[in-house]
């Protein structure tokens, strides 16, 4: 049984197929034939796919429970209040209960340690939808969106990331590697990618040719640059800190300045919420972000996802 964990856990050609399958999928649902619906609706009928969640959510709530009910299944949200995953029972014991009673599990939730044990107990595919490490579903369409707006396929494109090393940045580093793109991370001193993805990263650049470069400076970052990503500064469970990791980012706001480095065709991306101290309003909502494409592609990253992971059990080339 194949579960999505990460994006480093699948091949190249793995990660191609889920994203173009996503695009599939968005030209089908933007379509709305009335048989192409029904056919995908009747696919899991009748079928559960229950939502852990911990850890609050806006696009990944709305697009799982999108794609389950476009498949014909009914989601089943498990929040934080709902059940208290590994506190009044085992993780074990909730584990395989639940997944006893669904087709697969969507979960976010705060360590990546808790994605293993879940992949590890669980009876149905889990599809990590974010932890403190990893977070594949928002990849899967950032690669989608970027395919679609500059065409990684046929174009040599640089990505350059500004900001802090987080969950996001691991896989869309990783992402970018695997599909040719370089990837430039620019974090202020003292906050670097972790060394699982840095070493991942550079056994995939000696196979595809493809380029990470790790630097604390923003301006030489985004020269060339044809895509632009930021993210929140302050992640959740780190508001305790805010005041710290603001002073600490102060510099590394991408705006009109930092941007007329990049390629005069340059996109913006963020995956959201935002807040003015990562983007300037100039940027933010110019002709040159894809903020709320990118948004709505995460709708089509989970039919994706439980296209090959739940209907297909794990077989990428159904």
């Amino acid at each position: 049984m194949r579960h999505l964990v990460s994006i480093k856990d699948l091949s190249d050609r793995e990660l191609e197929v889920l994203v173009d399958k996503a695009e599939e999928y968005k030209r089908i649902f933007k379509r709305q034939d009335i048989n192409e619906v029904q056919k995908n609706h009747l696919k899991l009928l009748g079928r559960t796919v229950a939502l852990i969640f911990s850890k609050r959510s806006t696009r990944t709530r709305i697009s799982t429970e999108g794609a389950a009910t476009f498949f014909g299944a009914q989601p089943m949200f498990l929040g934080k209040d709902d059940i208290q995953l590994g506190v009044n029972e085992s993780f074990y014991d909730t584990t395989r209960v639940i997944s006893s009673m669904v087709s697969c599990i969507f979960a976010r939730v705060n360590s990546h340690d808790e994605i293993l044990k879940l992949a590890r107990d669980s009876h149905v595919p889990i599809i990590n939808s974010l932890c403190d490490m990893y977070h594949p579903l928002q990849a899967i369409c950032d690669m989608l969106t970027i395919k679609e707006s500059l065409n990684y396929k046929k174009n040599k494109l640089k990505v350059a990331w500004i900001g802090d090393a987080n969950n996001v940045v691991n896989d869309m580093a990783i992402a970018c590697l695997k599909l040719g793109m370089d990837f430039t991370v620019s974090t202020p001193p003292g906050v670097e990618l972790s060394p699982i993805i840095v070493n991942a990263a550079e056994e995939i650049s000696k196979n595809n040719g493809s380029k990470l470069v790790l630097t604390h400076d923003s301006v030489e970052a985004v020269k060339g640059a044809h895509v632009l990503v930021t993210d929140t500064f302050v992640s959740m469970g780190e508001e305790y800190a805010k005041e710290a990791k603001l002073k600490q980012f102060k510099g590394f706001q991408i705006n009109q300045e930092l941007a007329q480095h990049a390629d005069s065709n340059y996109k913006f991306m963020h995956c959201l919420p935002r807040h003015k101290e990562e983007v300037t309003d100039e940027v933010f909502y110019s002709d040159h972000s894809i903020v709320f494409d990118e948004a709505e592609n995460r709708l089509y990253a989970a039919m994706a996802a439980i296209d090959v992971f739940v209907i297909n059990k794990g077989d990428f080339d159904a």
